[in-house]
């Protein structure tokens, strides 16, 4: 069975699935990955959107496995029309998510990326101690979780064990309700999928002043031109980003210009355990799929 696994992946990766039959194809690589589409009967997808031309040339296609949860970057109906599964893997990387996300947090309120400048500037050393103002403890701070899935629920405790308040809101659970936790958190951590419900639900300039924003769901689910503005101005003391409204992020985007903000470039997901997990469940839904046994995780 031809599987292409669509991702950036290392030399290590590539020989570690070869012997399995799968190959590696970058993202990055849009001529190697058309030729693939043609033969392609499972593909591995990640991040780069799976178009309706995409699928139209794939004549032998028939599943689309995601890396990961989120399907928002696959056409979903163009997949039915043809009859191709689409299945995820909720949960595979939800602590690496996690830890991402507080470790995000910690670096915005440490300024962690400025601090390691200094230290590599001649000269920055003492020059890094004009920060002092500005550093802060995540204890006694109050966080809020917007959306409530696996990865806020591994988050929650990890906080409270650290001393902070958490708040958390999702349309199935919540002990606040959306503004409230908005407008009172000091710090808001991004956790909901994107759909049309949620895309643009959270404005910055409603948060807390001083408050700091982080997100490692997915950038469409922030106005961004306000958080642009938001952070210029001092109203949000800092934000901490793994994903964006666009993808990859160009290097003029104004975001890319302010100081106040530790950027990641959309891999909170990924670790060595990540991929293990993945590839081990990716694998099941292929030998599924080879003898017609039910697929794990079939969203579509």
């Amino acid at each position: 069975m031809k599987v292409v696994f669509h991702f950036d992946g290392s030399e290590a990766l590539r020989a570690r699935l070869e012997p399995l039959g799968i190959t590696l194809c970058p993202e990055s690589d849009e001529a190697t990955f058309q030729g693939l589409l043609p033969e392609m009967e499972v593909l591995w997808h990640v991040l780069k959107p799976v178009t309706a031309d995409a699928i139209a040339a794939a004549p032998r296609l028939r599943l689309i496995q995601k890396i990961g949860s989120g399907v928002n970057t696959i056409d979903v109906e163009a997949a039915k029309r043809r009859g191709i599964a689409v299945c995820n893997l909720p949960g595979t990387n939800s602590r690496a998510v996690a830890e991402m996300a507080l470790l995000l947090m910690l670096a915005c309120l440490r300024r962690l990326p400025e601090l390691n400048s200094f230290v590599r500037s001649p000269g920055g050393w003492y020059g890094s101690w004009a920060l002092q103002d500005q550093f802060a403890e995540l204890g006694g701070r109050t966080v809020g979780l917007l959306g409530y899935g696996a990865v806020p629920k591994l988050l929650h405790p990890m906080l409270e064990a650290m001393g902070a308040k958490v708040l958390y809101w999702s349309r199935s659970r919540s002990n606040t309700g959306l503004d409230e936790l908005v407008s009172a958190a000091d710090i808001v951590s991004l956790h909901l999928p994107l759909t049309r419900e949620t895309e643009r639900i959270l404005d910055p300039l409603k948060m807390k002043r001083g408050a700091i924003l982080v997100n490692t769901a997915r950038g469409a689910l922030v106005q961004e031109e306000h958080l642009v503005e938001s952070l210029r101005s001092g109203h949000l003391a800092a934000a901490g980003l793994d994903v964006f409204g666009e993808e990859p992020l160009r290097a003029a985007h104004p975001l890319l210009g302010l100081k106040n903000v530790v950027a990641a470039p959309h891999l909170a997901w990924l670790t060595q355990q990540t991929l293990d997990r993945s590839i081990a469940a990716a694998l099941r839904n292929v030998e599924h799929l080879r003898v017609g046994l039910p697929l794990e995780n079939r969203v579509a």
